[in-house]
């Protein structure tokens, strides 16, 4: 069995071992799973001695990993059947954003700060792409069988390289836009082999520099991720066609209208015009 990304899954099996390590498969029920949801707390952020349950959508991640593994194990024959694994509901899906103004505190925060420097081309690369975490750790400034590159010849960003499996998060090439590629350009100019690195090696992981980042800027509710919905939202800030923004961040068309449709500035305007007619 392989996994396109294992340090995750990983992640998911440390957290699920304590509580499941032990039981059977035929103890997989509504009951037991809701109980592991309950069982999951941390201390991270907490007074000595406190903690905090863990959120629904973790929660759903490793249960997710669980729901995987055993229906590897019944695909192999490995076990007869497979119980359903029950997750919690779905959270809803978070709408933060920066605005121009966070956008620039956490870039200059980034540029100044000796621990995370090196995030500031992360930044850039989230901000002006939309680009996924991980996609973006992976950039390499030529072809590789690791994970994507970015031409700068061409002017494309590759978010996967050709051996890579495809998986249900799209990753599609995209166009650079010119303010980028003067950064990239640069860059590579400059004798980077990866766009985003920490002294000269390519950056595997950022939890560490960003909780830092976010701590010094004041930000603190904003993670990676965020900058993939910053993207979007301005993009659909400046009027760009929903077809396009799908293409160009490797959405469905169904999410960016659902979930970012409301930003563009031509949102529910000829029904607001109907209305307005005598």
């Amino acid at each position: 069995m392989t996994t396109k990304d294992p340090v995750r899954i990983l992640s998911a099996i440390d957290a699920l071992l304590p509580f499941w390590g032990k039981l059977t498969v035929s103890t997989v029920r509504a009951e037991t799973c809701r109980r592991y949801g309950k069982s999951r707390v941390t201390s991270k952020g907490m007074p000595k001695g406190k903690t905090r349950p863990i959120g629904d959508a973790t929660i759903r991640r490793e249960l997710g990993t669980l729901r995987a593994a055993i229906g590897y194990c019944h695909a192999e024959g490995y076990i007869l059947s497979a119980p359903p694994v029950t997750l919690p509901e779905k959270p809803a899906a978070k709408d933060r954003w920066l605005t121009r103004d966070e956008a620039a505190k956490l870039l200059w925060t980034a540029y100044r700060s000796r621990r995370a420097k090196h995030l500031a081309r992360f930044i850039l690369i989230g901000l002006y792409t939309g680009t996924r975490k991980d996609a973006i750790l992976r950039l390499h400034f030529s072809a590789n069988t690791v994970g994507g590159w970015i031409d700068t010849s061409s002017g494309l960003l590759y978010r996967r390289s050709n051996s890579e499996r495809a998986s249900k998060k799209r990753q599609p090439p995209a166009r650079l836009p010119n303010r980028l590629m003067a950064h990239v350009s640069r860059w590579e100019r400059m004798g980077a082999r990866f766009p985003v690195e920490y002294q000269g090696a390519r950056c595997g992981d950022i939890k560490t520099g960003w909780a830092a980042l976010a701590e010094e800027s004041g930000l603190t509710d904003v993670t990676p991720h965020t900058l993939r919905h910053t993207a979007i939202t301005w993009a659909m800030q400046r009027g760009a066609a929903i077809w396009d923004a799908a293409g160009f961040f490797g959405a469905s068309v169904e999410t960016i209208e659902s979930t970012y449709g409301h930003h563009h500035p031509a949102f529910q305007e000829s029904a607001r015009k109907a209305m307005d007619r005598r």
